[in-house]
């Protein structure tokens, strides 16, 4: 047990009976005490008492009951002056200023009382602060925070009571409100001398003071205030880094709303980032400035050092984002440039990641990267033979912008590296290509990579047994293949078609099979040993089994896909060959083509609506030859409205039987603009020469005519063109014209003097319809 303040307390009680001893002996002499003196002598025996019995507080004392009660007693004292009073006047006390018998004066014992008082109410905070609870505590923290601000403390009194270890102690385990006076009063002792923040650089004072940078905002202000302050120790330096959780909390107050914490925190982190490990834990918390700053005028070895951290790095794009701004892409390349293997290799590593980002895509090609990337591609030194595969990744990046296409010439000198690389170079190669391919301005380029022998280069890489070769391969021929339908066929042997159709039927990978697919639906339709191909191989059905597999919601790799096979369809469903149209319709193609009328993609759509236009516009005939060799009479229900007969869908590819109709009337109301022409041509299908007045009845009857009165306002010209001619057989019927007329009329009108002079004739005549214009009108 400690028994020193009960020492220390026994003292202070011997000094105030000492002190009351040598007072009463001047009872009988000339000049007897004052009554203030007498009250204060008293008060202070009181208070003696009262730390005795603080002290002694875990002790087993006889009578503490008696002493608390004449603690009590002597504070509470006070002297009332009579004439007959032994004790003088304090005012004639202060008048004769005369010496007693002893040689002092009373200002002098007075002011002996005073400093011993203060001492003893020194002791007497120091040990409720070390021992206290509650309000008693409180109460001494404040009055030794007075006690600082009135410079009544010395740093000697601080270092031999062991205050500020008796501070820490306390923080670790007190409340909210006293944490926050503890670590201010721990800021003024360190504001007085550079001893006192040494005292404070113990690791386990630190720990616990990092703690508060995780609680309340002013206590939070406070304690990181006090760590700056304490940062121009080296030991703080050297330990606070290693103290868990610091450095994230301190980016944390950085970028959060409190500007003076902020201030501090950013002085703090700072002074902290001279050492390198602190740096990289700031990186991995997402301040990345003293990063940066290595990269740029920090060693060689501290800029491998950042740079191979920051390859390792799982970085978030607002983070790829903030080292881009803050400048680490420029010394990077620099790196990658000028250093030597290492320093290369790591700020490849790094560069790579930061380049998934688009803003550090524009960044790279600004800084002039793309001539380095390509000359060390070129490059036949083995040692350098590490450094083509996140060299051609970065360059697969930097593709992705069209900002590459400034550079014609870089797609031709990628070609040339194709059968020079390894595969995961090979890889990044064709990704690159093919992001060079589809950017919306490459035409030019893509004429001059087919010009370049491009379809012959990558026809091998169709067989390649890996699955990313083989898909980027095909992603490429994919992308060059819209452009040169017919010369594709002509390069594409038998075998290598084969190939195509077998990545169709058989690869597991989704994105594989849609630009297989994709490749495929780019094929001359017109080209009869194709379809035959495609017949052979059982193409139609494993086409329709992948759309059953499909997801409801597309992603693009399944959208791609979707319009792929909706491309196929269109040849499957030309009107020239009513057999090949025969052999569809009897595999199920239209409720298919139906169902993609629905679809997500406006393509898919629009393919679909002209393969069903494709297959109504035989429905006539086939209605003639069925009704010739008719043998059993049909039901009721299979007879059809708007062809006057018995329809059916594999029969006669009945669009009103199919239920396609109510469909092709919803894609108009979407307003979707893409699909109108396609979807306007099927429905057209219904108003022909012996069709017109029963098409006319039934699209009325699905609702269909506002929808085409629409596209006369904001469709293309044609479009206009084909709604016009709708409108016209639709309006021959004197009860629509009736009841839709009048809603026409007004864009009618506008689109005979504003529209394109292509539409003025039939504008024309649809007005005279209405009795809006004469027929002898100039129009015609």
């Amino acid at each position: 047990m400690d028994t020193s303040p009960i020492r220390k307390a026994i003292e202070s009680l011997e000094t105030e009976l000492g002190r009351a001893k040598a007072l009463t002996t001047r009872r009988g002499s000339s000049k007897p005490p004052s009554k203030k003196q007498v009250e204060d002598v008293a008060q202070g025996l009181g208070r003696s008492l009262g730390l005795v019995l603080f002290a002694s507080r875990d002790v087993q004392l006889l009578s503490k009951e008696k002493i608390e009660a004449l603690r009590r007693e002597m504070m509470s004292v006070r002297f009332d002056l009579s004439p007959e009073s032994d004790f003088v006047n304090d005012g004639e006390t202060d008048q004769t200023g005369e010496t007693d018998q002893t040689g002092e004066t009373d200002g002098e014992i007075e002011e002996e009382i005073g400093q011993d008082r203060i001492t003893l109410d020194i002791g007497d905070v120091v040990l409720r602060i070390k021992y206290g609870k509650d309000d008693e505590f409180k109460s001494a923290l404040s009055a030794f925070n007075s006690m600082i601000r009135d410079h009544m403390i010395t740093s000697e009194w601080i270092n031999e009571e062991g205050v500020i270890p008796i501070l820490f102690n306390r923080l670790g385990t007190s409340k909210q409100n006293d944490r926050l006076t503890i670590i201010q009063i721990l800021r003024s002792l360190a504001s007085q001398n550079h001893g006192n923040k040494e005292n404070m650089a113990d690791a386990g004072y630190l720990t616990t003071l990092v703690k508060s940078l995780a609680r309340h905002e002013e206590e939070q202000r406070e304690a990181v205030g006090l760590l700056s302050s304490l940062s121009d120790v080296s030991g703080v330096r050297r330990r606070i880094g290693r103290v868990q959780g610091c450095i994230i909390m301190l980016v944390a107050i950085l970028n959060g709303d409190d500007p003076i914490a902020s201030g501090d925190a950013g002085s703090l982190l700072s002074a902290l980032s001279s050492n390198t490990q602190n740096a990289l834990h700031m990186a991995e918390a997402g301040y990345f400035k003293p990063l940066v700053h290595y990269l740029k005028e920090g060693s060689d070895m501290s800029k491998i050092l950042m740079a191979t951290a920051l390859s390792r790095m799982e970085l978030t794009d607002q983070r790829k984002s903030s080292l881009g701004s803050d400048g680490a892409i420029e010394p990077l390349v620099q790196m990658f440039q000028g250093g030597k293997l290492e320093a290369k290799q790591s700020a490849l590593s790094a560069l790579q990641s930061l380049s998934t980002l688009k803003e550090n895509i524009q960044r790279l090609i600004s800084i002039g990267i793309i001539s380095s990337l390509l000359q060390l591609l070129f490059s036949v030194t083995s040692v350098l033979m590490t450094l083509r595969e996140p060299a051609s990744a970065i360059l697969a990046k930097i593709a992705e912008s069209d900002s590459i296409l400034v550079n014609q010439e870089v797609a031709h000198q990628m070609l040339s590296l194709l059968n020079l690389s390894t595969p995961a170079v090979q890889n990044h190669l064709l990704q690159a290509l093919n992001n060079i391919a589809t950017h919306k301005s490459s035409s030019k380029v893509r004429t001059k990579m087919k010009e370049n022998g491009a379809i012959q280069l990558l026809l091998p890489f169709l067989a390649h047994s890996n699955t990313k070769i083989r898909t980027g391969a095909l992603d490429l021929l994919y992308t060059l293949s819209k452009d040169i339908s017919e010369e594709l066929t002509e390069q594409l042997v038998e075998t290598n078609l084969s190939i195509i159709i077998n990545v169709v039927l058989s690869s597991a990978s989704e994105r594989e099979k849609a630009a297989a697919v994709g490749i495929l639906s780019n094929l001359p339709v017109s080209d009869k040993k194709v379809t035959d191909i495609f017949k052979k191989a059982n193409l139609l059905p494993v086409l329709m089994s992948i759309l059953c597999a499909s997801p409801a919601n597309l992603m693009p790799t399944t959208r791609l896909l979707e319009e792929s096979i909706a491309g196929v369809f269109l040849r499957f469903t030309v009107p020239s060959d009513k057999k090949l149209q025969a052999f569809s319709v009897q595999q199920g193609v239209i409720p298919f083509l139906v169902k993609l009328l629905s679809s997500e993609s406006l393509l898919t759509k629009s393919r679909a609506a002209t393969s069903l236009s494709q297959l109504s516009q035989n429905t006539m005939s086939l209605k003639k030859t069925k009704t010739r060799w008719l043998c059993v009479p049909p039901s009721d229900v299979d007879f059809c409205e708007v062809h006057d007969c018995h329809c059916s869908v594999k029969g006669t590819f009945c669009l009103v039987k199919a239920g396609a109709i109510p469909k092709m009337v919803q894609v108009l109301e979407s307003n979707e603009g893409y699909t109108d022409e396609a979807v306007l041509g099927a429905l057209a299908t219904l108003l022909q020469d012996e069709t017109w007045e029963n098409g006319s009845n039934y699209i009325v009857k699905v609702s269909g005519v506002q929808p085409f009165i629409k596209v006369l306002k904001q469709g293309t010209v044609k479009a206009q063109e084909k709604a016009l001619w709708i409108l016209e057989r639709i309006f021959r019927v004197d009860a629509h014209r009736l009841e839709f007329g009048e809603s026409a009329q007004v864009l009618l009108i506008d689109l005979a003097q504003k529209g394109d002079p292509k539409l003025k004739s039939v504008t024309a005549k649809v007005l005279a319809q209405l009795e809006v214009l004469q027929l002898q009108s100039s129009y015609f």
